[in-house]
Protein backbone atom coordinates (compact mmCIF):
# COMPACT_ATOMS: atom_id res chain seq x y z
CA UNK A 1 0.00 0.00 0.00
CA UNK A 2 3.01 2.75 1.21
CA UNK A 3 4.58 1.37 -2.08
CA UNK A 4 1.41 2.49 -4.43
CA UNK A 5 0.74 5.39 -2.23
CA UNK A 6 4.56 6.80 -3.04
CA UNK A 7 4.08 5.53 -6.85
CA UNK A 8 0.86 7.92 -6.62
CA UNK A 9 2.87 11.38 -5.23
CA UNK A 10 6.24 10.51 -7.58
CA UNK A 11 3.72 10.37 -10.62
CA UNK A 12 1.63 13.54 -9.54
CA UNK A 13 4.88 15.15 -8.77
CA UNK A 14 6.06 14.63 -12.34
CA UNK A 15 2.63 15.50 -13.49
CA UNK A 16 2.75 18.99 -11.46
CA UNK A 17 5.66 19.84 -12.51
CA UNK A 18 5.06 19.31 -16.48
CA UNK A 19 1.93 21.57 -15.87
CA UNK A 20 4.18 24.19 -14.08
CA UNK A 21 6.85 24.08 -17.28
CA UNK A 22 4.41 24.60 -19.83
CA UNK A 23 2.64 26.94 -17.99
CA UNK A 24 5.46 29.05 -17.56
CA UNK A 25 6.58 28.10 -20.89
CA UNK A 26 3.07 29.62 -22.18
CA UNK A 27 3.70 32.47 -20.21
CA UNK A 28 6.80 33.10 -21.55
CA UNK A 29 6.03 32.68 -24.76
CA UNK A 30 2.99 35.29 -24.21
CA UNK A 31 5.16 37.97 -23.04
CA UNK A 32 7.44 37.55 -25.63
CA UNK A 33 4.38 38.23 -28.47
CA UNK A 34 3.19 41.19 -26.02
CA UNK A 35 6.73 42.26 -25.43
CA UNK A 36 6.83 42.50 -29.65
CA UNK A 37 3.84 43.98 -30.11
CA UNK A 38 4.42 47.00 -27.56
CA UNK A 39 7.57 48.18 -29.92
CA UNK A 40 8.26 48.87 -33.13
CA UNK A 41 11.61 47.28 -34.64
CA UNK A 42 14.43 49.53 -35.98
CA UNK A 43 14.09 47.43 -39.02
CA UNK A 44 10.30 47.72 -39.27
CA UNK A 45 11.42 51.53 -39.15
CA UNK A 46 14.19 51.05 -41.76
CA UNK A 47 11.70 48.91 -44.36
CA UNK A 48 8.88 51.65 -44.33
CA UNK A 49 11.30 54.90 -44.89
CA UNK A 50 12.64 52.76 -47.64
CA UNK A 51 9.67 52.20 -48.86
CA UNK A 52 8.94 56.17 -48.27
CA UNK A 53 12.06 56.97 -50.52
CA UNK A 54 11.25 55.21 -53.41
CA UNK A 55 7.62 57.21 -53.23
CA UNK A 56 9.59 60.68 -52.75
CA UNK A 57 12.40 60.17 -55.52
CA UNK A 58 9.59 58.96 -58.31
CA UNK A 59 7.97 62.03 -57.23
CA UNK A 60 11.02 64.53 -57.21
CA UNK A 61 11.75 63.24 -60.85
CA UNK A 62 8.09 63.82 -62.30
CA UNK A 63 8.11 67.38 -60.85
CA UNK A 64 11.38 68.04 -62.02
CA UNK A 65 10.31 66.60 -65.51
CA UNK A 66 7.12 68.98 -65.70
CA UNK A 67 8.74 71.70 -64.40
CA UNK A 68 11.63 71.39 -66.85
CA UNK A 69 8.64 71.49 -69.79
CA UNK A 70 6.50 74.87 -67.94
CA UNK A 71 9.70 76.90 -67.23
CA UNK A 72 10.29 76.32 -71.38
CA UNK A 73 7.06 76.73 -72.44
CA UNK A 74 6.58 80.11 -69.83
CA UNK A 75 9.77 81.70 -70.05
CA UNK A 76 12.06 83.41 -73.04
CA UNK A 77 15.04 81.74 -72.35
CA UNK A 78 15.64 77.64 -73.25
CA UNK A 79 16.20 75.71 -69.56
CA UNK A 80 18.10 72.75 -68.52
CA UNK A 81 17.77 70.71 -65.36
CA UNK A 82 21.12 68.64 -64.44
CA UNK A 83 18.78 66.31 -62.17
CA UNK A 84 18.72 63.65 -65.12
CA UNK A 85 21.73 62.13 -66.22
CA UNK A 86 22.40 60.96 -70.16
CA UNK A 87 21.24 57.83 -69.39
CA UNK A 88 17.44 58.91 -69.43
CA UNK A 89 15.64 59.64 -72.69
CA UNK A 90 12.39 61.60 -72.72
CA UNK A 91 10.05 61.57 -75.35
CA UNK A 92 7.31 63.98 -75.56
CA UNK A 93 3.82 64.39 -77.60
CA UNK A 94 1.64 66.93 -77.86
CA UNK A 95 -2.23 66.52 -78.70
CA UNK A 96 -4.81 69.64 -78.91
CA UNK A 97 -5.68 69.14 -75.23
CA UNK A 98 -2.84 67.11 -73.43
CA UNK A 99 1.23 66.42 -73.09
CA UNK A 100 2.13 63.21 -72.73
CA UNK A 101 6.40 62.52 -71.45
CA UNK A 102 7.69 59.33 -71.22
CA UNK A 103 11.20 58.93 -69.15
CA UNK A 104 12.81 55.69 -70.49
CA UNK A 105 15.89 54.95 -67.67
CA UNK A 106 17.74 52.44 -70.03
CA UNK A 107 20.53 49.87 -68.15
CA UNK A 108 21.00 50.54 -65.08
CA UNK A 109 20.74 54.15 -65.09
CA UNK A 110 22.03 55.75 -61.99
CA UNK A 111 20.96 59.54 -60.32
CA UNK A 112 23.49 62.33 -59.11
CA UNK A 113 22.13 60.94 -55.40
CA UNK A 114 23.08 57.51 -56.01
CA UNK A 115 20.08 55.58 -56.61
CA UNK A 116 19.64 53.23 -59.92
CA UNK A 117 16.90 52.64 -61.94
CA UNK A 118 15.47 51.30 -64.69
CA UNK A 119 12.32 51.39 -66.96
CA UNK A 120 9.48 53.95 -67.62
CA UNK A 121 7.99 56.53 -65.95
CA UNK A 122 4.56 58.25 -67.96
CA UNK A 123 3.19 61.20 -67.26
CA UNK A 124 0.38 63.35 -68.48
CA UNK A 125 -1.12 66.38 -67.96
CA UNK A 126 -3.09 69.23 -69.79
CA UNK A 127 -1.59 71.00 -72.73
CA UNK A 128 -2.00 74.88 -70.43
CA UNK A 129 1.27 75.45 -69.57
CA UNK A 130 0.29 78.32 -67.66
CA UNK A 131 -2.93 77.07 -65.87
CA UNK A 132 -2.38 77.63 -61.79
CA UNK A 133 -3.42 74.47 -60.99
CA UNK A 134 -2.77 71.59 -63.16
CA UNK A 135 -3.14 67.46 -62.32
CA UNK A 136 -0.56 65.83 -63.42
CA UNK A 137 -1.01 61.79 -63.79
CA UNK A 138 2.13 59.43 -63.72
CA UNK A 139 2.35 55.40 -63.85
CA UNK A 140 5.43 53.03 -63.67
CA UNK A 141 6.60 50.58 -66.49
CA UNK A 142 9.05 47.65 -65.33
CA UNK A 143 10.37 49.92 -62.84
CA UNK A 144 12.89 48.56 -60.78
CA UNK A 145 14.36 51.47 -58.21
CA UNK A 146 17.41 50.08 -56.70
CA UNK A 147 16.66 46.55 -57.17
CA UNK A 148 13.20 47.07 -55.85
CA UNK A 149 10.61 46.38 -58.43
CA UNK A 150 7.90 49.01 -58.30
CA UNK A 151 4.36 49.17 -59.64
CA UNK A 152 1.76 51.92 -59.54
CA UNK A 153 0.02 55.06 -60.22
CA UNK A 154 0.03 58.42 -58.76
CA UNK A 155 -1.82 61.95 -59.35
CA UNK A 156 -0.02 65.23 -58.32
CA UNK A 157 -2.36 68.76 -57.77
CA UNK A 158 0.55 71.22 -58.66
CA UNK A 159 0.22 74.77 -58.22
CA UNK A 160 2.11 77.34 -59.25
CA UNK A 161 2.40 79.04 -56.87
CA UNK A 162 1.25 78.39 -53.34
CA UNK A 163 0.71 81.56 -50.85
CA UNK A 164 4.67 81.47 -50.18
CA UNK A 165 4.82 81.54 -53.45
CA UNK A 166 6.29 78.43 -53.69
CA UNK A 167 5.67 75.94 -56.28
CA UNK A 168 3.62 72.81 -53.82
CA UNK A 169 2.36 70.00 -55.28
CA UNK A 170 -0.18 67.58 -53.37
CA UNK A 171 0.85 63.96 -54.29
CA UNK A 172 -1.25 60.88 -54.01
CA UNK A 173 0.92 57.67 -54.31
CA UNK A 174 -0.71 54.33 -54.90
CA UNK A 175 2.42 51.91 -54.67
CA UNK A 176 3.33 48.32 -54.73
CA UNK A 177 6.89 47.28 -53.91
CA UNK A 178 8.97 44.14 -54.06
CA UNK A 179 12.43 43.73 -52.58
CA UNK A 180 15.03 41.65 -53.90
CA UNK A 181 14.85 39.27 -51.31
CA UNK A 182 10.68 38.40 -51.84
CA UNK A 183 9.84 40.99 -49.66
CA UNK A 184 6.73 42.98 -50.33
CA UNK A 185 5.06 45.72 -49.23
CA UNK A 186 2.51 48.61 -50.40
CA UNK A 187 2.47 52.23 -49.86
CA UNK A 188 -0.38 54.52 -50.40
CA UNK A 189 -1.57 57.93 -48.95
CA UNK A 190 -1.42 61.90 -49.85
CA UNK A 191 2.40 63.95 -48.96
CA UNK A 192 1.81 68.40 -49.88
CA UNK A 193 5.35 69.03 -51.16
CA UNK A 194 6.69 72.59 -51.34
CA UNK A 195 9.49 73.85 -53.55
CA UNK A 196 10.83 75.74 -51.28
CA UNK A 197 14.67 76.10 -52.78
CA UNK A 198 15.95 76.40 -55.84
CA UNK A 199 12.94 75.94 -58.54
CA UNK A 200 14.43 77.02 -61.58
CA UNK A 201 18.30 76.98 -60.90
CA UNK A 202 18.62 73.90 -63.20
CA UNK A 203 21.04 72.88 -60.25
CA UNK A 204 19.91 69.48 -58.89
CA UNK A 205 21.67 69.87 -55.36
CA UNK A 206 20.03 73.26 -54.52
CA UNK A 207 16.16 71.97 -54.83
CA UNK A 208 14.90 71.64 -51.35
CA UNK A 209 11.29 70.25 -50.37
CA UNK A 210 9.31 70.70 -46.93
CA UNK A 211 6.87 67.63 -46.74
CA UNK A 212 3.42 67.09 -44.91
CA UNK A 213 0.61 63.95 -45.09
CA UNK A 214 0.40 60.96 -44.20
CA UNK A 215 0.76 57.40 -45.80
CA UNK A 216 -0.18 53.78 -44.86
CA UNK A 217 2.45 51.15 -45.24
CA UNK A 218 1.17 47.30 -45.09
CA UNK A 219 4.40 44.50 -45.41
CA UNK A 220 4.02 41.08 -46.61
CA UNK A 221 2.72 40.05 -43.74
CA UNK A 222 -0.14 42.59 -43.79
CA UNK A 223 1.01 44.24 -41.18
CA UNK A 224 -0.15 47.74 -41.49
CA UNK A 225 1.71 51.11 -40.12
CA UNK A 226 0.43 54.53 -40.38
CA UNK A 227 3.34 57.25 -40.86
CA UNK A 228 1.75 60.92 -40.18
CA UNK A 229 4.17 63.81 -40.40
CA UNK A 230 4.17 65.54 -37.12
CA UNK A 231 6.94 68.29 -37.89
CA UNK A 232 6.90 69.01 -41.54
CA UNK A 233 10.23 67.00 -42.80
CA UNK A 234 12.94 69.18 -44.99
CA UNK A 235 13.98 67.45 -47.99
CA UNK A 236 17.56 67.82 -49.51
CA UNK A 237 17.81 66.52 -52.77
CA UNK A 238 21.26 66.52 -52.44
CA UNK A 239 21.21 64.19 -49.06
CA UNK A 240 19.51 60.59 -49.68
CA UNK A 241 18.32 61.07 -45.99
CA UNK A 242 15.53 63.73 -44.50
CA UNK A 243 17.75 66.25 -42.86
CA UNK A 244 15.20 66.95 -40.52
CA UNK A 245 11.18 67.26 -39.10
CA UNK A 246 9.23 64.33 -36.99
CA UNK A 247 7.24 61.75 -38.10
CA UNK A 248 4.90 59.52 -35.73
CA UNK A 249 4.74 55.17 -36.69
CA UNK A 250 1.66 53.44 -35.62
CA UNK A 251 0.79 49.97 -35.73
CA UNK A 252 -2.60 49.07 -34.09
CA UNK A 253 -2.35 50.62 -30.79
CA UNK A 254 1.58 51.30 -30.60
CA UNK A 255 3.32 54.33 -31.91
CA UNK A 256 6.61 55.63 -31.94
CA UNK A 257 7.61 59.13 -32.88
CA UNK A 258 10.73 59.33 -35.45
CA UNK A 259 13.07 62.32 -35.44
CA UNK A 260 15.27 63.28 -38.41
CA UNK A 261 18.25 65.68 -36.72
CA UNK A 262 18.85 68.95 -36.82
CA UNK A 263 19.84 69.71 -40.39
CA UNK A 264 22.82 67.37 -40.97
CA UNK A 265 23.02 65.24 -43.92
CA UNK A 266 23.33 62.17 -41.95
CA UNK A 267 21.48 58.58 -41.94
CA UNK A 268 20.86 58.77 -37.86
CA UNK A 269 17.81 59.54 -36.26
CA UNK A 270 15.91 59.34 -32.94
CA UNK A 271 13.06 56.96 -31.69
CA UNK A 272 10.91 57.51 -28.93
CA UNK A 273 8.30 55.28 -27.64
CA UNK A 274 5.09 56.44 -25.79
CA UNK A 275 6.40 56.09 -22.12
CA UNK A 276 9.33 58.75 -23.45
CA UNK A 277 12.55 55.92 -23.59
CA UNK A 278 14.79 56.90 -26.87
CA UNK A 279 17.03 55.09 -28.95
CA UNK A 280 19.23 56.12 -31.73
CA UNK A 281 18.58 54.56 -35.29
CA UNK A 282 20.58 54.31 -38.39
CA UNK A 283 18.63 55.08 -41.20
CA UNK A 284 19.10 52.05 -44.05
CA UNK A 285 17.92 53.75 -47.48
CA UNK A 286 19.39 51.23 -49.24
CA UNK A 287 23.16 51.38 -47.88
Amino acid sequence: MKNHLKRFIVLGTIALGIFISCDNEDTSDADVLAAEEATITNEEIQLTDEADLIVEDITAIVEDVYATGEINATSRFPYNSDFLPECVTITTEVTDNSIERTVVFEGDCELPNGNILSGTIVLRHERDMEAAVKTINFSLENFSFNGVIVEGASSIVRTRENENGNPQSVANANFNATWPDGTDASLSGIRTREWIEGFGTGTFGDNVFLITGNRTFTNRNGITFEREIITPLRRELACRFIVSGVLQISRNETSVSLDFGDGNCDNIGVVTNAEGESREIRLRRFR
